[in-house]
């Protein structure tokens, strides 16, 4: 087993994100809806190969993620609780959604949004896929499309590098 500074950095903030998550939805009276909202097997183990992704220019880790059998650019982002997609890329994955599907608030960086809860059927980066992944479909003001700790939790492990991350199936 490999432990590094940049290993632990990425987990550390990963679980801060879901304990400060769980404490907002907690406050807002969401944690029990957000549960039955979307009911998610995690005991399906993730399947494939494991997956490299490149540090890119601008400091982030952006994946080509392979969503419902479509490319959508991803940033990858362990501070992200679920996968969470733009209303673009959700419509260009077929994801039809009302009005009235938007009927979660979550607490994100920028503040308070409103999302509407969906299963996402498979969410795989290079092979190293995960089925049945929990996700988000942010109304308005989500820039890019994140790959959330509900799609890399699942993993068996990821791994930092300055270069990259390492996505383990």
């Amino acid at each position: 087993m490999r432990f590094d500074l940049s290993s632990a950095a990425v987990m550390a903030l990963a679980v801060a994100s879901a304990l400060t998550t769980a404490w907002w939805m907690d406050q807002a009276g969401l944690r029990g809806q957000a549960q039955a909202a979307t009911p998610v097997s995690v005991s399906t183990p993730a399947a494939g190969a494991p997956a490299q992704v490149l540090k890119a220019a601008d400091g982030h880790y952006w994946a080509d993620a392979l969503i419902e059998g479509r490319a959508v650019r991803v940033m990858v982002d362990t501070g992200a609780s679920v996968v969470a997609l733009t209303r673009d890329d959700a419509a260009r994955l077929g994801l039809r959604l009302e009005p009235a599907d938007f009927s979660a608030t979550v607490v994100t960086a920028s503040g308070p949004v409103r999302a509407a809860a969906v299963e996402l059927q498979a969410v795989a980066v290079a092979g190293a896929r995960v089925d049945r992944v929990e996700a988000l479909v942010v109304e308005a003001g989500l820039p890019h499309s994140l790959l959330g700790m509900s799609y890399l939790g699942r993993l068996s492990s990821f791994s930092a590098t300055p270069a990259g991350l390492t996505l383990r199936p």
